[in-house]
Protein backbone atom coordinates (compact mmCIF):
# COMPACT_ATOMS: atom_id res chain seq x y z
CA UNK A 1 0.00 0.00 0.00
CA UNK A 2 1.76 3.24 -0.82
CA UNK A 3 1.95 6.15 1.29
CA UNK A 4 2.98 9.68 1.97
CA UNK A 5 3.70 11.70 -1.28
CA UNK A 6 3.10 8.48 -3.49
CA UNK A 7 -0.47 8.79 -2.46
CA UNK A 8 -0.62 11.98 -3.68
CA UNK A 9 0.89 10.41 -7.14
CA UNK A 10 -1.57 7.21 -7.19
CA UNK A 11 -4.47 9.99 -6.95
CA UNK A 12 -3.48 12.02 -9.52
CA UNK A 13 -2.75 9.64 -12.34
CA UNK A 14 -6.29 8.34 -11.62
CA UNK A 15 -7.46 11.68 -12.33
CA UNK A 16 -5.03 12.08 -15.12
CA UNK A 17 -6.29 9.25 -16.80
CA UNK A 18 -10.06 10.69 -16.01
CA UNK A 19 -9.04 13.21 -18.55
CA UNK A 20 -7.26 11.33 -20.85
CA UNK A 21 -10.62 9.38 -21.37
CA UNK A 22 -12.15 12.74 -22.07
CA UNK A 23 -8.99 13.67 -24.24
CA UNK A 24 -9.39 10.27 -26.49
CA UNK A 25 -13.22 11.16 -26.60
CA UNK A 26 -12.23 14.78 -27.95
CA UNK A 27 -9.36 13.66 -29.95
CA UNK A 28 -12.17 10.72 -31.59
CA UNK A 29 -14.61 13.77 -32.41
CA UNK A 30 -11.97 15.96 -34.21
CA UNK A 31 -11.00 12.79 -36.45
CA UNK A 32 -14.93 12.48 -37.02
CA UNK A 33 -15.62 15.79 -37.91
CA UNK A 34 -12.96 16.40 -40.10
CA UNK A 35 -13.65 12.92 -41.79
CA UNK A 36 -17.10 13.80 -42.75
CA UNK A 37 -16.75 17.69 -43.38
CA UNK A 38 -13.33 17.56 -45.52
CA UNK A 39 -11.85 14.37 -46.11
CA UNK A 40 -14.85 12.11 -47.17
CA UNK A 41 -16.40 15.29 -49.32
CA UNK A 42 -13.14 16.26 -51.31
CA UNK A 43 -11.89 12.58 -51.64
CA UNK A 44 -11.29 13.16 -54.86
CA UNK A 45 -9.16 16.49 -54.27
CA UNK A 46 -6.72 14.60 -51.92
CA UNK A 47 -4.28 11.67 -52.29
CA UNK A 48 -4.82 8.71 -49.81
CA UNK A 49 -2.43 9.09 -47.30
CA UNK A 50 -4.08 12.53 -46.57
CA UNK A 51 -7.36 10.80 -46.10
CA UNK A 52 -5.68 8.68 -43.79
CA UNK A 53 -5.00 11.78 -41.30
CA UNK A 54 -8.16 11.76 -39.56
CA UNK A 55 -8.83 7.92 -39.69
CA UNK A 56 -5.58 7.61 -37.68
CA UNK A 57 -6.62 9.98 -35.34
CA UNK A 58 -10.26 8.05 -34.77
CA UNK A 59 -7.69 5.23 -34.47
CA UNK A 60 -6.04 7.00 -32.04
CA UNK A 61 -8.76 8.40 -30.09
CA UNK A 62 -10.42 5.18 -29.30
CA UNK A 63 -7.02 3.29 -28.26
CA UNK A 64 -6.17 6.38 -25.69
CA UNK A 65 -9.85 5.40 -24.13
CA UNK A 66 -9.05 2.20 -24.05
CA UNK A 67 -5.37 2.76 -22.85
CA UNK A 68 -6.92 5.12 -19.39
CA UNK A 69 -8.66 1.46 -18.53
CA UNK A 70 -5.46 0.64 -17.45
CA UNK A 71 -4.07 3.56 -15.75
CA UNK A 72 -6.98 3.63 -13.97
CA UNK A 73 -7.06 0.50 -12.78
CA UNK A 74 -3.50 0.22 -11.97
CA UNK A 75 -3.85 3.35 -10.09
CA UNK A 76 -6.25 2.16 -7.99
CA UNK A 77 -5.53 -1.19 -7.35
CA UNK A 78 -1.91 0.05 -7.03
CA UNK A 79 -0.98 -3.19 -9.85
CA UNK A 80 3.03 -2.74 -11.08
CA UNK A 81 2.29 -4.95 -13.74
CA UNK A 82 -0.71 -2.59 -14.88
CA UNK A 83 0.67 0.51 -14.79
CA UNK A 84 3.68 -0.37 -16.74
CA UNK A 85 1.62 -1.86 -19.27
CA UNK A 86 -0.19 1.31 -19.36
CA UNK A 87 3.08 3.46 -19.53
CA UNK A 88 4.24 1.01 -22.41
CA UNK A 89 0.99 1.47 -24.13
CA UNK A 90 1.42 5.10 -23.88
CA UNK A 91 4.87 5.18 -25.35
CA UNK A 92 4.32 3.46 -28.28
CA UNK A 93 0.89 5.97 -28.96
CA UNK A 94 3.17 8.84 -28.22
CA UNK A 95 6.11 7.63 -31.00
CA UNK A 96 3.04 6.87 -33.06
CA UNK A 97 2.40 10.74 -32.94
CA UNK A 98 5.75 11.75 -33.38
CA UNK A 99 6.09 9.82 -36.72
CA UNK A 100 2.66 11.00 -37.82
CA UNK A 101 3.14 14.72 -36.81
CA UNK A 102 6.66 14.91 -38.69
CA UNK A 103 4.89 13.05 -41.84
CA UNK A 104 1.94 15.59 -41.82
CA UNK A 105 4.30 18.56 -41.44
CA UNK A 106 6.54 17.64 -43.97
CA UNK A 107 2.96 17.10 -46.22
CA UNK A 108 2.10 20.29 -45.42
CA UNK A 109 4.23 21.75 -48.00
CA UNK A 110 2.73 19.57 -51.02
CA UNK A 111 -0.84 20.55 -49.79
CA UNK A 112 -0.66 23.25 -53.06
CA UNK A 113 0.52 20.93 -55.85
CA UNK A 114 -1.45 18.14 -54.34
CA UNK A 115 -4.41 20.65 -55.36
CA UNK A 116 -2.90 22.00 -58.47
CA UNK A 117 -2.49 18.23 -59.84
CA UNK A 118 -5.85 16.81 -58.79
CA UNK A 119 -8.15 19.58 -59.54
CA UNK A 120 -6.54 19.93 -62.64
CA UNK A 121 -6.94 16.48 -63.61
CA UNK A 122 -10.23 16.17 -62.53
CA UNK A 123 -11.88 18.97 -63.73
CA UNK A 124 -11.30 17.65 -67.35
CA UNK A 125 -14.02 14.09 -66.23
CA UNK A 126 -16.61 16.33 -64.56
CA UNK A 127 -18.99 15.76 -67.21
CA UNK A 128 -18.29 12.34 -67.81
CA UNK A 129 -17.69 11.14 -63.93
CA UNK A 130 -20.75 11.36 -61.46
CA UNK A 131 -18.44 11.48 -58.60
CA UNK A 132 -15.92 13.46 -59.55
CA UNK A 133 -18.70 15.91 -60.52
CA UNK A 134 -20.64 15.19 -57.06
CA UNK A 135 -17.43 16.40 -55.68
CA UNK A 136 -16.90 19.08 -57.62
CA UNK A 137 -20.58 20.20 -56.88
CA UNK A 138 -20.19 20.02 -53.18
CA UNK A 139 -16.51 22.09 -53.58
CA UNK A 140 -18.16 24.74 -55.43
CA UNK A 141 -21.08 24.96 -53.89
CA UNK A 142 -19.88 24.96 -50.08
CA UNK A 143 -17.23 26.96 -50.60
CA UNK A 144 -18.87 30.07 -52.66
CA UNK A 145 -16.06 29.27 -55.13
CA UNK A 146 -15.90 28.28 -59.40
CA UNK A 147 -13.39 26.28 -61.39
CA UNK A 148 -9.76 25.73 -60.18
CA UNK A 149 -8.40 29.64 -60.20
CA UNK A 150 -11.62 31.11 -61.24
CA UNK A 151 -14.50 30.39 -63.89
CA UNK A 152 -12.31 31.30 -66.75
CA UNK A 153 -10.99 27.42 -66.37
CA UNK A 154 -14.67 26.07 -67.34
CA UNK A 155 -13.91 27.53 -70.91
CA UNK A 156 -11.20 25.20 -71.38
CA UNK A 157 -13.60 22.01 -70.65
CA UNK A 158 -16.82 23.88 -72.13
CA UNK A 159 -15.58 25.97 -74.94
CA UNK A 160 -17.88 28.37 -74.48
CA UNK A 161 -19.56 30.72 -71.34
CA UNK A 162 -21.16 28.21 -69.99
CA UNK A 163 -20.29 27.18 -66.36
CA UNK A 164 -21.69 24.26 -63.69
CA UNK A 165 -24.69 24.47 -61.58
CA UNK A 166 -22.59 25.39 -58.73
CA UNK A 167 -21.03 28.35 -59.68
CA UNK A 168 -24.14 30.25 -59.27
CA UNK A 169 -25.71 31.17 -56.08
CA UNK A 170 -28.82 31.99 -57.74
CA UNK A 171 -28.71 29.50 -60.92
CA UNK A 172 -31.61 29.75 -63.54
CA UNK A 173 -34.68 27.51 -63.19
CA UNK A 174 -33.83 25.34 -65.24
CA UNK A 175 -30.50 24.89 -63.51
CA UNK A 176 -28.23 26.87 -66.25
CA UNK A 177 -24.96 29.10 -65.18
CA UNK A 178 -23.03 31.29 -67.40
CA UNK A 179 -20.50 33.63 -67.22
CA UNK A 180 -22.66 36.36 -68.32
CA UNK A 181 -24.76 36.06 -64.99
CA UNK A 182 -23.93 36.10 -60.82
CA UNK A 183 -21.34 33.65 -60.65
CA UNK A 184 -18.67 32.72 -58.34
CA UNK A 185 -14.88 34.39 -59.10
CA UNK A 186 -13.26 33.01 -55.93
CA UNK A 187 -10.30 30.38 -56.67
CA UNK A 188 -11.58 26.97 -55.28
CA UNK A 189 -7.81 25.97 -55.21
CA UNK A 190 -7.05 28.39 -52.39
CA UNK A 191 -10.02 28.18 -50.81
CA UNK A 192 -9.61 24.20 -50.65
CA UNK A 193 -5.59 25.06 -49.34
CA UNK A 194 -6.53 27.36 -46.62
CA UNK A 195 -9.27 24.97 -45.42
CA UNK A 196 -7.25 21.67 -45.42
CA UNK A 197 -4.35 23.26 -44.12
CA UNK A 198 -6.63 24.91 -40.92
CA UNK A 199 -7.57 21.48 -40.72
CA UNK A 200 -4.33 20.30 -40.79
CA UNK A 201 -3.36 22.58 -37.69
CA UNK A 202 -6.60 21.37 -35.21
CA UNK A 203 -5.39 18.19 -36.15
CA UNK A 204 -1.57 18.98 -34.98
CA UNK A 205 -3.19 21.17 -32.24
CA UNK A 206 -4.85 18.21 -30.61
CA UNK A 207 -2.44 15.57 -30.83
CA UNK A 208 0.08 18.17 -29.61
CA UNK A 209 -2.14 18.95 -26.62
CA UNK A 210 -2.79 14.99 -26.16
CA UNK A 211 1.39 14.12 -26.08
CA UNK A 212 1.98 16.64 -23.64
CA UNK A 213 -0.77 14.89 -21.12
CA UNK A 214 1.00 11.24 -22.27
CA UNK A 215 4.13 12.83 -21.07
CA UNK A 216 2.92 14.51 -17.69
CA UNK A 217 1.03 10.22 -17.12
CA UNK A 218 4.23 8.39 -18.00
CA UNK A 219 5.88 10.45 -15.51
CA UNK A 220 3.35 9.91 -12.70
CA UNK A 221 2.94 6.01 -14.05
CA UNK A 222 6.82 5.50 -13.56
CA UNK A 223 7.27 7.11 -10.37
CA UNK A 224 4.25 5.06 -8.95
CA UNK A 225 5.62 2.01 -10.33
CA UNK A 226 8.90 2.32 -9.08
CA UNK A 227 7.56 2.78 -5.83
CA UNK A 228 4.86 0.29 -5.71
CA UNK A 229 8.26 -2.60 -6.85
CA UNK A 230 10.23 -0.98 -3.99
CA UNK A 231 7.35 -2.03 -1.27
CA UNK A 232 7.00 -5.57 -2.47
CA UNK A 233 11.16 -5.73 -2.45
CA UNK A 234 10.92 -4.46 0.78
CA UNK A 235 7.41 -6.74 1.98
Amino acid sequence: MVSGGMTCVKYLLFCFNLLFAISGLAILVVGVVAHLHIYAQYSNFVYPSYQAAPIILITVGVVIFLISFFGCCGAVKENHCMIITFSVLLAIILIAEIAAGIVGYINRNEVEIMLENKLNSTMYKYYSNNDIRKTWDVAQHELECCGMTGPNDWQKINHNNTLPHTCCANAHNDGSCNSTVDHYSASCIEKLRTLLLKYASVIGAAGLGIAGFQILGMIFACSLARHIRKEYETV
